[in-house]
């Protein structure tokens, strides 16, 4: 099966700021849109989104940036516009009628997009023609000259400072933490410090690509997007796309290989896969932790959960995945 719905349906865990009626009509004034119906969407994490319908029927998407400030807004705003520019598939918000890509509301950006029909894959269905597609657009969005890429707030610096606020704050978890860090530390010494790099999504999950009948009709979300490692970047998306139960071989291979045509992989860049694959798991573990398990109410199992990504940790280190 698929999940049906429109741009960001699946983006946000849960409404974590609350926007009323009088609230969303005073903001899409600025706009030029006048709002009827609106709606809170539910699923993913951080920020909180709605679906906003107007007066002549449009419909759109609306997110609140719940942790990125107006410099992260605007960041990733400037950056849809490039890479949309560029050819890659994505959605640029709708400016205010001053000409701004963002306003604010209680002090966080507001941004508004248009509404872009499209099906999130669920894991079951996953085939190995969305592992060809998926692979070359990552490849593309790779491959685009940006001007303007946001800094970063996955770093190995940032994610070490996660670590330290989960023990302090989270003692449950302190033999994860304790793990978490000294695999890290492992994998740290043995990375390749001069891959190639450049622009990376870094979060280029199951529910971050809308497709249509025809294929992809538009990648989500690049509020992670950085400066990093090509293959880091591959990897997090391998790691999203081709595990279930286990790593899915003829997904990985078919992710890989529609990758390294569209973007030749370099022969250091194929020798540092396997390091780049733990790493992309041990990010994913400590961000679930922080922004799963710690925010569910107590008594309720987190809507992700962060030991899937240790599994695949164990899996890569047993030697599960065979990398090119």
């Amino acid at each position: 099966m698929t999940y049906s719905g429109g741009f960001g349906i699946f983006c946000t865990m849960a409404k974590l700021t609350e926007l009323s009626m009088a609230a969303a009509r005073h903001l899409l004034e600025r706009y030029g849109r006048d709002v009827i119906a609106l709606e809170p969407l539910a699923a993913g994490s951080v920020n909180s989104n709605f679906r906003i319908t107007t007066s002549s029927g449009e419909v759109l998407f609306a997110r609140i940036y719940e942790e990125a400030d107006e410099l992260g807004a605007r960041a990733e705003l400037l950056l849809l516009d490039e890479l949309s520019q560029a050819g890659v598939p994505t959605v640029r918000a709708i400016r205010t009628g001053g000409g701004d890509a963002f306003c604010m509301h209680e002090n966080k950006p507001f941004s508004v997009y248009p509404w872009v029909e499209g099906h999130i894959r669920c894991q079951a269905t996953v085939s190995e023609a969305d592992a060809l597609r998926v692979g070359a657009a990552l490849a593309r969005v790779h491959s685009t000259d940006v001007r303007r890429i946001p800094a970063g707030r996955f770093g190995l610096g940032d994610l070490r400072r996660r670590l330290e606020r989960i023990e302090r704050d989270a003692p449950e978890y302190r033999s994860d933490v304790r793990f978490i860090r000294e695999r890290l530390a492992h994998y740290e010494r043995l990375r390749e410090p001069s891959l190639p790099a450049g622009l990376i999504h870094g979060d280029l999950f199951r529910d971050n690509v809308l497709f249509g009948s025809d294929g992809i009709v538009a990648l989500l979300d690049f509020e992670s997007a950085c400066h990093g490692p090509f293959v880091y970047d591959l990897m997090v998306t391998v790691e999203a796309w081709c595990y279930s139960d286990g790593f899915q071989d003829r997904l990985v291979r078919a992710m890989i290989s529609a990758y390294d045509r569209e973007r030749p992989l370099t022969a250091r860049e194929k020798a540092s896969l396997p390091t780049e694959a733990a790493i992309a798991a041990l990010r994913f573990a400590t961000t679930r932790i922080t922004d799963y398990a710690m925010r569910a109410p107590p008594g309720t199992p987190p809507a992700r959960d962060f030991r899937r990504f240790l599994a695949r940790l164990d899996a890569l280190e047993a030697g599960a995945v065979r990398f090119p």
